[in-house]
């Protein structure tokens, strides 16, 4: 279990903007402020915060830059979308405009439900440095997984990540036809903020195809259902 925060010190560290996580970006503030008004549990808020990032923004892994202003959470919101990790720095960053404390996780998964076009592009159906939140709630942290909006489980026929704030959210290992969907392979901790240059190094030397490419256009929604 993840250290509680200890001192005041601490919690500054974890309710800060920073580059990345602009939590004082007008459009950072105007997606938190439109989730939590008239809102003052934290808890609710935090419930609040991950359904509006989960279903307000599309997952798309064809989403990737590998440029700092691409992985800041104010850039995402602009664009609509993301991947898990600049999803993740949403939240991360709303989080911290509602003045609740938060982080950001990674871990090693191997996703079997990524569409062919995805896998061959990657090299792999391991998904290295995946993203999600961390958000301290009464008195403990409790994983966010924001990564997949709804509408993308249902072309999938995966269940969506539910969150009440109180207990850990992270992807199920089995999907509605109990295929596997998600396996975690390695913990690779929290940070306080976006780490950029560990994320550019870790995800250039695990898929070099793709990141020679620097992009990849293509339609991920439209590749699920089609594969589905």
């Amino acid at each position: 279990m993840p250290a509680a925060i200890a001192s005041t010190d601490d919690f500054a560290r974890y309710l800060a903007p920073t580059y990345y996580l602009d939590a004082g970006h007008p459009a950072v503030r105007a997606l938190a402020d439109g989730a939590v008004s008239g809102v003052t549990d934290p808890i609710e808020r935090a419930v609040r915060l991950y359904y509006a990032v989960r279903d307000g923004f599309r997952y798309n892994p064809y989403a990737i830059e590998f440029a700092p202003p691409a992985f800041k959470a104010s850039t995402t919101i602009a664009r609509g979308q993301g991947f898990c990790v600049t999803k993740a720095g949403v939240l991360a960053a709303a989080a911290r405009a509602a003045d609740i404390p938060s982080r950001l996780g990674f871990a090693d998964v191997r996703n079997h439900l990524a569409t062919e076009r995805l896998r061959q592009s990657m090299g792999t159906d391991i998904f290295y440095y995946h993203g999600y939140t961390e958000l301290y709630l009464a008195e403990k942290w409790v994983k966010a997984t924001p990564a997949f909006n709804v509408e993308l489980c249902e072309k999938f026929g995966v269940l969506p990540l539910e969150f009440d704030g109180r207990t850990d959210s992270i992807f199920h290992p089995f999907d509605r036809e109990n295929r596997r969907h998600m396996e975690y392979l390695n913990d690779r901790g929290t940070r306080a903020d976006m780490p950029f240059e560990e994320l550019r190094d870790g995800l250039t030397r695990y898929y070099p195809h793709l990141a020679a490419l620097q992009t990849i256009e293509g339609d991920f929604h439209a590749e699920a259902e089609a594969e589905r």
